[in-house]
């Protein structure tokens, strides 16, 4: 084909007029300008405030096509929900220290810790999700994912004092419950038990209760499943079915150590 031809069959190939790679770009953007606004003591919040505005009176014009941009309306409420972020993220910040003896300082949390970042990004997202604007909250999440190794959708409802150790390879599905003072370490699934497209809107992933601690690699399964409040979930559990209130769930495997001469 010649250099003409090929630039047509592209062309022709390109069927999403609303696709446009710029939005992704400037939505990593605004979530960066949202941390440094909560959490930058050199930053100023002001200032900053006035910039995450204008951008996301950017992000309103590539991610909103309907004509009337009725997503412009959103700022102002989003502007109001970040003091109550805030307090929840600073929350979950203490929940750290509390549970990671490896944790030196808060600022450490805040500065260093991939399991913060993506409770911090996933909170800012979620809010976003909320009001219905479209492909924005997911690409903050996805974008934390990258940088992080967790996944969560923003779709998810998590309660306060939210702990995620390691953070690498958890994932956390759109319709999942997550309560109050919950502990997660890495590689956690807490997913549905089959992939879909009728499931849509349907509850496909578990409820966690108050206080339940999930330790690494752990997998829960189901829109029904219930993990009762008190329980403690060990490594590498399968799980397809609700858990009582102060249950221990344990994976048992026979390990053999042979002395090798």
């Amino acid at each position: 084909m010649t250099r003409a031809e090929i630039i047509a069959n592209i062309e022709e190939q390109k069927k999403n007029p609303n696709l446009k790679l710029e939005l992704k770009e400037k939505t990593e953007y605004f979530t960066n300008l949202l941390f440094y606004t909560l959490f930058d003591s050199n930053t100023e919040v002001a200032k900053n405030i006035d910039m995450l505005e204008v951008t996301f009176a950017e992000l309103i014009d590539l991610a909103c096509w309907e004509t009337e941009k009725p997503c412009s309306k959103i700022w102002q409420s989003y502007l109001e929900k970040l003091p109550v972020i805030l307090e929840k993220l600073n929350l979950d910040a203490a929940a750290f220290i509390k549970s990671d003896p490896a944790a030196n300082s808060i600022e450490e949390v805040y500065l260093a810790y991939p399991g913060f970042y993506a409770i911090a990004i996933y909170r800012l997202s979620h809010e976003l999700f909320k009001f219905g604007l479209p492909l924005i909250p997911r690409l903050m999440t996805e974008y934390a994912h990258r940088l992080s190794g967790t996944d969560i959708n923003p779709g998810a409802v998590i309660g306060e004092s939210f702990f995620i150790d390691h953070a690498t390879g958890i994932v956390i599905g759109e319709t999942a419950i997550i309560k109050n003072n919950v502990k997660i370490y890495q590689g956690v699934t807490l997913g549905g038990l089959y992939v879909d497209r009728k499931l849509r809107n349907v509850k496909r992933h578990p409820t966690v209760e108050d206080n339940v601690t999930i330790y690494a690699n752990a997998t829960i399964l189901g829109g029904n499943t219930v993990i009762g409040a008190n329980s403690t979930i060990g490594g590498n559990a399968w799980i397809t079915e609700s858990v009582p209130p102060n249950s221990l769930i344990t994976n048992t495997a026979e390990i053999k150590i042979k002395k090798v001469i």
